[in-house]
């Protein structure tokens, strides 16, 4: 009995060594026909459950181990702005709920991805280890750990096809969800909230409320101009604190539940406002006192994002500009939310006053026209015009140039 036991133990080792032979075989193969297709990779590996943590200290070159169901598209940025190599996720990164576009955005980046890779791996690997990965198989040390599904190009195209037909029963549901949640939370709109006393001034200015959200840069880009000419109040919401510091910007307020602002734009010295429970206890604010810092409580259902718009309208904002914010079923669905009761009333309440300049970076491209470049140069030329015409210095050194041409070009 023992005998057959070590041989059979012995039989599962040598398979893991025959396939890692094969793997490293593989390799060998690839590189001497120096093809890009990357069916190997040997790197060091970064984990974190939170992906929006992760993208913080990812480098270029490492290897991703996540979990996340249905990889949003901002993650799928995050991390593909790091020039990573691969990512693993133990969940299914499309689980067909809906079209989430995050696994396209890393396959167009060329960022190799695993699927539904093993759960066994959180306890296999740590922060930093060189890990291999041949195929859809994981290996360490030479070791075999865990496989995965290999989430190919067409794969991602097939898997959001299908999603997008399950997309009306998940709206319907979410609907519902809405309607219902939105009975319950009215006094969003009654004015039965309670808004706290802030120290920045805002009545009879503009706000820019900032969430770093979806084409937050390049909204933030087209609107810098009018930011630096009005300087409006600058709310940020958790990490777009780090988002407005990004273009040399410092938020007056920050509001959240202050999981992922840095500790850099905490201490920026900006009004700090934790969003609490309706019915008590904020999370975030643990962190701000063991920074030794102060804030205010701001007790409310529904999202940061929508107190942050109702504290502008109820503190007397003239205009509210909203970068980055959620607005749509796409984006709640992404945030794991069953319905979006609170955006909904709140941009009834605020919706006089607010400006969403989402996607106002994809609305205008301005290209400048040949004929204004002509007409600037004319218009540069007429001073110069002027100054031959009163100044006998500049019309001597001009005569003695047409001299000079026509002593070279052999005039008479």
């Amino acid at each position: 009995m023992i005998c057959l036991f070590g041989i059979s133990f012995n039989f599962v080792l040598e398979n893991k060594r025959m396939r890692h032979n094969n793997c490293m075989k593989k390799k060998e193969f690839l590189n001497m026909r120096g093809t890009k297709k990357d069916i190997y990779f040997k790197s060091p590996v970064k984990l974190d459950k939170k992906t929006k943590n992760l993208a913080k200290r990812i480098k270029a070159g490492d290897i991703a181990l996540i979990d996340h169901m249905d990889i949003d598209e901002m993650a799928g940025y995050s991390l593909s702005q790091n020039n990573i190599k691969a990512v693993l996720n133990i969940s299914s990164s499309i689980s067909g709920k809906y079209p989430n576009l995050g696994p396209k955005i890393l396959s167009d980046y060329g960022i190799y991805i695993l699927d539904e890779v093993d759960r066994e791996i959180w306890d296999m690997v740590q922060e930093g280890d060189e890990i291999e990965i041949c195929g859809n198989r994981i290996y360490k040390d030479g070791n075999y750990l865990v496989s995965g599904k290999v989430l190919t190009r067409d794969k991602i195209k097939e898997k959001i096809k299908k999603a997008a037909l399950n997309l009306n029963n998940e709206i319907e549901n979410f609907v519902q969800n809405t309607l219902e949640t939105a009975q319950k939370e009215k006094h969003l709109i009654t004015g039965e909230i309670q808004i706290p006393d802030i120290d920045t001034e805002i009545s009879g200015r503009h706000t820019l409320v900032v969430v770093r959200g979806h084409r937050y840069k390049e909204d933030l880009q087209t609107i810098l101009s009018y930011v630096k000419e009005v300087k409006p109040v600058i709310i940020a919401v958790d990490g777009g604190a780090d988002a407005v510091r990004e273009f040399g910007l410092n938020p007056h307020i920050i509001i959240g539940d202050m999981d992922s602002v840095s500790d850099e734009s905490l201490l920026g010295g900006a009004e700090i406002i934790v969003h609490a429970f309706p019915r008590g206890g904020a999370p975030g604010l643990q962190r701000i006192q063991g920074m030794g810092l102060k804030a205010k409580v701001f007790p409310s259902p529904g999202t940061s994002e929508d107190i942050a718009m109702l504290l502008a309208f109820e503190k007397g904002s003239e205009l509210i500009v909203a970068v980055g914010t959620h607005s749509n079923i796409i984006d709640f669905f992404e945030k794991g939310r069953k319905g979006m009761a609170s955006t909904f009333l709140v941009r009834l309440r605020v919706g006089s006053r607010l400006i969403d300049a989402r996607g106002v970076s994809q609305l205008y491209r301005g290209k400048i026209k040949n004929s204004l470049v002509i007409g600037l140069f004319a218009a540069a030329l007429i001073p110069v015009f002027v100054l031959i015409a009163y100044s006998p210095r500049i019309q001597h050194i001009f005569y003695l140039i047409f001299l000079k041409l026509r002593l070279v070009t052999g005039g008479g």
